[in-house]
């Protein structure tokens, strides 16, 4: 009887447990500025919901869409955070995606007659405010830093 009381114990401990852990949250960052500020403000927050959501036992999902003047924080070799996001998608990898805006990469390369490089985290979507309507659509919470 004993045996069986505490394997019911050990059951129920185990899928409380397992219940209480593991909720996966989503959250989209926009950055629209360049400004070092905004973009190392962006990259603070998304660093906080994860230690957080990390100490709750939870996992997020976070994905920081940059277009307009903020997608020099993807443009290589003029990125005020470059080394910063090439060190947070190492650490969150599977976790962090970087977006990079299609229809502002296109508009640089007109002006500037060449496409400027990204840097290697940074992913190309058509659209930066689509992106952002898509992520929201499919729940993800909104922080504009």
């Amino acid at each position: 009887m004993k045996k069986l009381a505490l394997a019911g114990l050990l059951s129920l401990a185990t899928s409380a447990a397992a219940f209480a852990a593991g909720e996966t949250h989503h959250v989209a960052f926009h950055v629209d500025q360049n400004d070092p500020k905004v973009m190392t403000l962006a990259l603070n927050n998304a660093e906080n919901v994860a230690a957080y959501y990390e100490a709750q036992g939870d996992e997020v999902v976070i994905e920081m869409v940059a277009y307009g003047p903020g997608l020099n924080m993807f443009i290589d070799g003029k990125s005020p955070v470059a080394d910063r996001i090439e060190r947070m998608a190492l650490e969150m990898e599977g976790h962090l995606t970087f977006s990079a805006c299609g229809n502002t990469l296109k508009k640089m390369t007109a002006k500037l007659g060449s496409e400027p490089p990204l840097i290697s985290e940074a992913r190309v979507v058509p659209a930066g405010v689509v992106r952002l309507m898509e992520l929201q659509e499919e729940g993800y919470a909104y922080i504009k830093p």
